[in-house]
């Protein structure tokens, strides 16, 4: 069941941050870096469950990104200038980083805890900006109850393009789906929730939705199979939730289930990823976050 949709000024009502920083891109990834940022200490060796739930060595992505990050620039969807600026002020514009906005990116792509919130907003741009259905669906995004789908976290929010958010929004082919490759991605959109809000990825009216909208389209463009398409999401989501998955794993772990053995789409599900259902999984775990997380990185 969905919740009401999550705008920009939700956002901006949930976490203290001046509206002057959130004009800045305070729900652009910020914290989360490619490597640790000079003179950072050490993390706590990690438990066994940690390493199950977020691998130390990252997880690799199915998918060749290819031109996307150059193509993205060129429309205008990514200003790289604003980008490189803005991680410049907290540690640094990597070359990792840079490499995957220029063309013939075709390196596999690792997810770490590092970089989780930097690939975060490529597949946020990509998402806002590729041209698909599910952005036109009157019932969700496009709902007149919200007066236009530019006042979504997942639209307002975007503040790294070159002119405004809504001028990319659904505008660039960039991923071609065949009619069976959208069904896919139409399928699975629906059963992937974030436990920062109660909508699934159908109505990515947040960065995450938006982010996760986008990298379910390039699965699904290069063969990417359901089943995997599922286990990814889970993977990344992990990486851009931790305490949640971390809590939710403890929960399966006190009835004897190994995280390995979880059903990524039963997890990825209302039950357990949206936010009411977080909840009631997290007061039944001692010591665990009540709230599911927000949408900054």
């Amino acid at each position: 069941m969905e919740t009401s949709s999550h705008t920009l000024a939700d956002t901006i009502r949930h976490y203290s941050t001046p509206l002057s920083i959130i004009a800045a891109g305070a729900l652009v990834a910020m914290a989360i870096q490619y490597a640790p940022p000079p003179g950072s200490t050490a993390p706590a060796q990690a438990t066994e469950l940690e390493e199950s739930v977020l691998p130390p060595a990252g997880v690799v992505l199915p998918i060749t990104w290819g031109d996307l990050g150059a193509r993205l620039a060129e429309v205008g969807a990514i200003d790289v200038a604003k980008l490189e600026a803005l991680y410049k002020e907290r540690g640094g514009f990597s070359s990792e980083y840079r490499k995957l906005l220029e063309k013939n990116a075709n390196d596999a792509i690792v997810i770490t805890s590092w970089n989780a919130g930097y690939l975060l907003n490529l597949f946020w741009a990509l998402g806002l900006a590729n041209k698909n259905p599910i952005l036109e669906d009157a019932s969700e995004m496009l709902n007149p109850v919200y007066e236009g789908a530019g006042n979504f976290a997942s639209t307002g929010g975007w503040t790294l393009a070159n002119g405004s958010a809504m001028s990319h929004y659904n505008m660039h082919a960039l991923v071609l789906l065949t009619a069976e490759q959208q069904a896919l991605v139409d399928r699975v959109s629906r059963n992937i929730f974030r436990p920062c809000c109660g909508n699934s990825t159908h109505f990515p009216d947040c960065n995450h939705g938006m982010a996760m909208l986008g990298l379910l389209e390039l699965m699904a463009s290069q063969g990417v199979s359901e089943e995997d398409m599922y286990k990814m999401a889970l993977a990344v989501n992990s990486y851009w939730f931790p305490d949640t998955y971390l809590t939710i794993a403890r929960y399966m772990q006190q009835r004897n289930v190994a995280w390995k053995d979880v059903s990524p789409k039963d997890v990825l599900g209302a039950k357990y990823s949206s936010a009411s259902g977080f909840a009631n999984i997290s007061s039944q775990v001692t010591g665990s976050p009540q709230g599911g997380g927000g949408c900054s990185a």
